[in-house]
């Protein structure tokens, strides 16, 4: 299902209420079209044992909506790239076996 920059916001901010991470910069925020190439091949996160979210954006402004609204809360990431297809906005506990 895609939802909008608020409904994606809202679920992220409930999944980081869940962590025992304090810090908006302890995670890593990104969007994609490809979230398995992308969050669990090039970042390295355990898909099994690892703390992560995604969800589907109505569109590519709206993933980059999310993504410039928890940059600027301090989380780790970039903007910038992706095609119409970017749609998947998704955030990962930095660890010492991620990549960032």
């Amino acid at each position: 299902m895609r939802k909008t920059a608020r409904e994606i916001i809202f679920d992220v901010e409930s999944h980081l209420a869940c962590s025992k991470k304090k810090h908006y910069s302890d995670f890593y925020i990104g969007i994609t079209n490809d979230v398995d190439r992308r969050l669990f091949g090039e970042h390295n996160v355990d898909k099994n044992h690892a703390w992560w979210i995604y969800r589907t954006a109505v569109d590519k402004a709206t993933a980059q909506v999310v993504e410039e609204h928890f940059l600027s809360k301090g989380m780790k990431g970039e903007t910038g790239g992706g095609t119409d297809d970017t749609i998947y906005v998704y955030c990962y506990e930095v660890t010492d076996t991620t990549k960032e």
